[in-house]
């Protein structure tokens, strides 16, 4: 098998990386950062979020798999003693195969029939620079709101927990086949109206945003990447046809993950 590390690249992440590819390089298997079977993340889910756009070209042919060296994540099960039972795992055992779905995302410009296509791990948002974000809201083609605030999130299941759950937005359970619209800081009075509660559409529903005012530049946030856009027609977003690949080599039920991560009193 064929397998790929990377490392937060501080001191005690790049130690567990060397020792790792040592290790499984002695049982016989290829270190290959081209066409890698098995991506190996070590540092905590930022690194998890890097590797996955590193490989996001070879979703159907790779596995991901999380060490943290950090604060307990949502992308790594494993915690640095446990890194010699992971290597004979890996070395001597086939791995069971957990998807979770993905985001689509195609930023539209005006009068162009161009775009650029993202996929996430985690979600997209959207936010104005130096103004309120004001923009319409389509559900499966049909207008839903207008909406005028700080900007809006829409999530993965798996990114719920993230800056979804910061903004207010649910805890989705990652097997869902569903994405999830939140909204920051809406304007809500006689005058300006939103639905003021997450949406949560099923995969066959597409949402699209649509700018007002196409002069005022946009920050879009792509999992922990950001660009500036100007001249934006819509933004849309749905369900991707790609799933993510976890390696799991045991149980880690994601209400347990979620209780360790916001509720238990231990500290990993």
């Amino acid at each position: 098998m064929r397998f790929a590390i990377l490392s937060r690249s501080d001191n005690k992440s790049e130690v567990i990386k060397s020792r790792v590819k040592q290790y499984l390089t002695d049982f016989s298997l290829e270190y290959d950062e081209e066409k890698p079977e098995l991506v190996i993340s070590v540092g905590g889910d930022g690194t998890f979020l890097e590797a996955f756009h590193t490989y996001k070209h070879r979703l159907k042919d790779t596995a991901f798999i999380g060490v943290h060296t950090g604060h307990l994540g949502f992308y790594a099960d494993w915690v640095p003693e446990e890194v010699e039972k992971l290597i004979i795992e890996i070395a001597k055992k086939p791995f069971e195969v957990v998807e979770y779905p993905l985001l689509d995302i195609k930023i539209h410009p005006v009068d162009s029939e161009q775009y650029q296509q993202f996929v996430a791990l985690n979600e997209v948002s959207v936010k104005s620079i130096d103004s309120t974000v004001a923009m319409d809201v389509h559900i499966k083609g049909a207008h839903f709101e207008r909406f005028r605030g700080d900007g809006l999130c829409v999530s993965t299941p798996s990114g719920s927990t993230a800056y979804n759950k910061a903004l207010g937005g649910a805890i989705l359970h990652p097997s869902l086949n569903a994405l999830q619209i939140t909204e920051m800081a809406s304007i809500n009075n006689r005058v300006y109206r939103t639905i003021g509660s997450p949406l949560i559409l099923p995969k066959h529903h597409v949402c699209e945003l649509l700018p007002l005012y196409h002069d005022r530049s946009m920050l879009i946030t792509v999992d922990h990447n950001t660009e500036e856009y100007a001249n934006i027609d819509r933004i849309e977003c749905r369900v991707s046809d790609e799933k993510i690949r976890f390696a799991r080599f045991r149980a880690f039920p994601f209400w347990k993950r979620v209780h360790d991560s916001f509720i238990s009193d231990e500290r990993t």
